[in-house]
């Protein structure tokens, strides 16, 4: 059966129905799953599986037979380590079919059928009973139902439906507990992802300052957890305020409590500051004495210890709803408030005769209402996008490139979402500009919003006048990949007929670059696996090789690459560019060529990204910043995706002999927008 699937195109901006056969969500989720990930995960799999041996001794000890209830089993790893460490039976849960039926042909071909039963619900139907899908209740539940928050995947209400109904009052758990550690920091750099901070504007009539309202500032934000890989934080980056200390942990052995509730802690500043943000993290223990711990504790924290790499979690990045100043030596009240599936902070300056009260106070009657953005500036600006606008030097760049091109009677025209440039023209000296924050700075006569696509501009939205330049970052919220930024483009084509004859484009071009790199560990996310543990998961492997080879494996993927360190195995090369002075034309824009390999290294893959030359000698770059040393390391723009096309050698998991160039062929389809690529090394 085919199915017609309605999308916007994100670079040509029309909207398209694409013909897609029934399996096409299944494919996307398979293609894009954290499965290989997981299964590479040496440290993750050896304490569970350490963990689960332990369990089912402690219940085989006291005479019981070992019944298992998996949650979330996936491949059927923790259910087959269960039956090899001596479990009677497992009853492995999965909801999603495919990855069911996948389970139920792994766990058949490493021979466990036999004392596996693969059950595809969602646990909460699950069913126990001479005619229910387990005869019994299991008395060791095992699960990984987390996420870098820890309870962002429902793990509460799971956990809590499992121990009314599906498991014995004292069951073995593994995890046996989770706990939750936060520390108090100050750091500019990751404050600058939910404040917009003032802009300096040097123009002839003195300096102007562009100010966020008051309704931002006071503004909580968005209360999603920003996860991000912590140790690739410099330390330089951020001041700890705090030492690091327990938040609140969970033990999975007894019932647990999804209702909304909180945790409060007592810090001591250990440095004078602001208080902006409380960096967060959690460790298992797979047993109850602690011995067999799987942390996420960032590098800081346990120096001595070899880090494990994953990137299905990480380190969660929260911010205060304000900075508060604190002084070295002073009390504080950390508190934590969640849900059922998120967590938010709080702090407060300690008193401690109102503490003990307030404590029983709310204790008695807990509504947690998450914390909501009401700027809106929060939805229409990500983190990230906060952070760009935020950057300084790349303001400067725009500003530098806008004194070239504006002239007092120049008619100004911006395209892009949520941009600060329609405010910088006008200051800069533009007669006549488009924005959003005009209140705060006093601009609402000044600059004019246009409700209306490009193509659908008519002369009066432009009060009968040409446009004489025409502006834009560019940046699109709908964009994903690089170049899908070059809506810019289409848009300038589409308005034409309303551009002067003379008129000037910012930026005048942009193009695309290439670079041949290899990861020290992204390239696990597309590797197969084989083996894990001594378990054969070369099924898992086949399934996310065939949903590669549906549609994925031939495009490139977009990553924050200042998170995923790599070294350059070519120099960067310029592989096509786009001429915004013109119309998109009719035909197609396509290059092919050779890269010249200078370092040794396994060619993993190209990163793609691109560059915007604003005006004569000015561009910003969204990928590459520099190659820092020697060996290839290479810095990225921190505040954009970049793109990433895995060649074919990660995904087959074959050994090429040391390629001394890496062949390409990238074609730029103008009627679609989409860029096909093709690597050879």
């Amino acid at each position: 059966m085919k199915t017609f699937c309605g999308r916007a195109n994100p670079t040509t901006g029309s909207m398209e129905w694409l013909e897609e056969g029934e399996d096409y969500d299944y494919h996307q989720e398979i293609a894009r799953s954290r499965y290989a990930d997981m299964l590479h995960d040496k440290d993750r799999n050896v304490k569970y599986y350490q963990g689960i041996r332990a369990a089912v001794s402690r219940v085989k000890d006291r005479g019981e037979k070992a019944i298992v209830l998996d949650i979330g089993t996936g491949t059927g790893l923790l259910s087959m380590m269960a039956a090899s460490a001596g479990a009677d039976f497992c009853y492995a849960i999965e909801m999603f079919k495919p990855m069911a039926n996948a389970a139920v042909k792994i766990v058949e071909k490493n021979g466990f059928s036999d004392k596996i039963k693969v059950i595809n619900k969602h646990s909460t139907e699950v069913t126990v009973g001479p005619d229910g899908d387990m005869q019994c209740r299991a008395n060791i539940l095992v699960t990984e139902l987390f996420d870098t928050e820890l309870i962002g995947e429902g793990a509460l209400p799971t956990y809590e439906h499992a121990h009314k109904y599906l498991v014995q009052e004292g069951c073995e758990a593994v995890p046996h507990r989770a706990t939750v550690y936060v520390q108090l920091v100050e750091s500019k750099r990751m404050w600058s992802w939910k404040k917009l901070f003032p802009v300096h504007v040097e123009a002839e009539d003195g300096e102007k300052v562009l100010v966020p309202p008051s309704e931002m500032e006071n503004c909580p934000g968005v209360p999603s957890v920003c996860d991000i890989q912590l140790n690739q934080m410099p330390s330089s980056d951020f001041t700890t305020l705090s030492d690091v200390v327990t938040m609140f942990s969970v033990d999975f052995s007894k019932p647990v409590q999804s209702a909304p509730t909180y945790y409060r802690v007592q810090l001591e500043s250990v440095k004078s500051g602001k208080a902006q943000i409380v960096l967060s993290w959690w460790d298992i223990d797979m047993d109850p004495s602690g011995m067999i711990n799987c942390t996420m504790a960032p590098y800081w924290v346990k120096p001595t210890s070899a880090l494990q790499w994953r990137d299905h979690w990480m380190q969660c990045v929260y911010f205060l709803p304000n900075e508060e100043p604190v002084l070295q030596g002073e009390k504080l009240l950390l508190t934590a408030w969640r849900d059922e599936y998120a967590v938010w902070y709080n702090l407060q300056k300690a008193r401690e005769e109102e503490n003990k009260a307030a404590e029983e106070e709310h204790k008695a009657d807990v509504r947690v209402e998450s914390p909501v953005c009401r700027c809106r500036a929060h939805l229409l600006w990500n983190r990230p996008r906060l952070g760009e606008l935020n950057d300084q030097n790349r303001t400067y760049q725009y500003i530098k490139a806008l004194r070239k091109v504006l002239k007092t009677d120049s008619v100004c025209l911006c395209i892009s979402d949520g941009s600060l440039l329609p405010v910088l023209a006008h200051y800069l000296g533009a007669k006549q500009v488009q924005y959003f924050f005009f209140k705060a700075n006093h601009l609402e006569d000044k600059i004019k919003i246009i409700e209306a696509r490009p193509e659908l501009l008519k002369p009066y939205h432009l009060e009968d006048k040409k446009i004489s330049v025409l502006v834009g970052e560019p940046f699109f919220t709908t964009s994903l990949l690089p170049w899908h930024n070059l809506y810019f483009w289409y848009a300038r084509t589409s308005l034409s007929t309303h551009l002067a004859s003379d008129v000037t484009v910012l930026p005048q071009s942009a193009s695309l670059h290439m670079m041949i790199v290899e990861f020290q560990d992204l390239w696990r996310i597309r590797s197969p696996c084989g083996t894990c543990e001594g378990f054969d998961v070369q099924t898992m492997d086949d399934m996310i090789k065939n949903s590669l080879n549906f549609r994925e494996s031939k495009e490139a993927e977009p990553h924050p690459l200042w998170e995923y360190p790599c070294k350059s195995l070519s120099d960067p090369q310029e592989v096509l560019t786009f001429d915004f002075t013109k119309t998109v034309p009719q035909h197609c824009l396509s290059t092919e060529g050779s890269v010249n390999l200078l370092r040794k290294g396994k060619s993993h893959g190209a990163v793609l990204w691109m560059e915007y030359h604003l005006a004569a000698d000015i561009s910003v770059s969204t990928g590459l910043v520099q190659i820092s040393n020697e060996k290839g390391s290479c810095e990225w723009n921190p505040h954009c995706k970049q793109a990433v096309y895995f060649f074919s050698s990660v995904i087959e998991s074959e050994i090429l002999s040391d390629p001394t160039a890496v062949t390409y062929a990238i074609n730029f389809d103008t009627k679609t927008g989409e860029i096909a690529m093709d690597f050879k090394p």
